[in-house]
């Protein structure tokens, strides 16, 4: 389950803008109770501002700098008012660079024995791209990836430590699986958000390409990341940053030379909606991690695109 937030933006003529914040409180110090509380507040700043100026929405949310989940959520809302004002989609509105994308779909840590298992299920729904979480017990995550090992063989595998180790740690985890010779696509955020130095350490160490998550969640922090040259890719999820961050860091990457992945937090479809747009209108990324909506207790459907196993594509009206 996921406690979100749905954001309602009601223009004069009847027409609606939806967005949905999803709180994380370990990586952003974020609680529903805290959006819940700000309702007034946003009510009154933003009330008469027009949706065809969503610039300056965008400008007095970028102020929400303790929480950038409503950031988010404001601001996809906007954008889904002003495209259903003109008859576009928030996907076109962005670029329409992408008719689908396709996502991953997320092993979570467990027993060596369930995780095998949630694995081969994975595998027999159709993902080609599989997310295996690890970071909790460096012995259990070798000798789950050992096991794994022929089963993924022809996948395309993100490894995520969600920063539960060392800098010494991811060293000795990655180097174990590549004497194995299982191939990973991305290792992300083996250690600590703050811990930029180590991240380095382990990108100029490892064998398998880096990726900053937790480190990476406004364009400020991406523009210090690319000035250290510590990361080979940036994970950019709408509920650190915001569609205003997430657009500059977007060509900031590009710019770099740097690659890209979308993820999310554990928004329903209504949030992943969010992201599915934003990543089909930018065409920006090289992964997908958008598959919350699949995991988590959502009874009710109601993202305006189409999910088909791993295949996500708008809904065209």
């Amino acid at each position: 389950e996921s406690t979100n937030v749905e954001v309602v933006i009601k223009c004069e003529n009847g027409i609606e803008g939806f967005g949905e914040a999803s709180p994380s409180f370990r990586v952003n110090g974020e609680k529903p109770e805290m959006i819940i509380a700000l309702e007034n507040f946003v009510k009154t700043t933003l009330i008469d501002l027009s949706i065809t100026n969503y610039r300056k929405i965008f400008d007095i949310t970028d102020k929400l700098f303790a929480i950038p989940s409503l950031k988010a959520a404001l601001q996809f809302a906007t954008l889904d008012a002003f495209s259903k004002n003109f008859n576009l989609q928030v996907y076109q509105l962005l670029g329409g660079a992408k008719d689908f994308i396709v996502t991953d779909k997320t092993a979570g840590i467990d027993t060596v024995e369930d995780r095998i298992k949630e694995i081969r299920k994975i595998i027999d729904d159709g993902f080609e791209f599989i997310k295996i979480k690890v970071g909790e017990n460096l012995k259990e995550d070798i000798d789950t990836m050992l096991k794994v090992k022929n089963i993924i063989k022809d996948k395309k595998i993100i490894i995520d430590a969600n920063m539960g180790y060392t800098a010494k740690q991811a060293l000795y985890f990655v180097n174990q699986l590549y004497r194995e010779g299982i191939d990973v696509d991305v290792f992300e955020q083996p250690v600590y958000m703050k811990d930029i130095e180590g991240l380095k350490y382990v990108r100029f160490n490892s064998p398998y390409p880096v990726a900053a998550d937790e480190s990476a969640k406004t364009k400020y922090d991406v523009l210090n990341l690319i000035k250290m040259d510590s990361v080979d890719y940036i994970n950019i999820k709408l509920m650190k940053s915001g569609i205003s961050d997430a657009l500059a860091i977007v060509e900031m990457v590009k710019s770099a030379n740097k690659k890209l992945m979308i993820g999310c937090m554990g928004e329903s479809s209504i949030g992943i909606n969010q992201s599915v747009h934003f990543a089909l209108g930018t065409g920006a990324f090289e992964f997908c991690d958008l598959d919350s909506h699949l995991m988590i207790k959502d009874d009710n459907f109601r993202g305006n695109f189409i999910q088909d196993g791993a295949f996500m594509r708008a809904k065209i009206s």
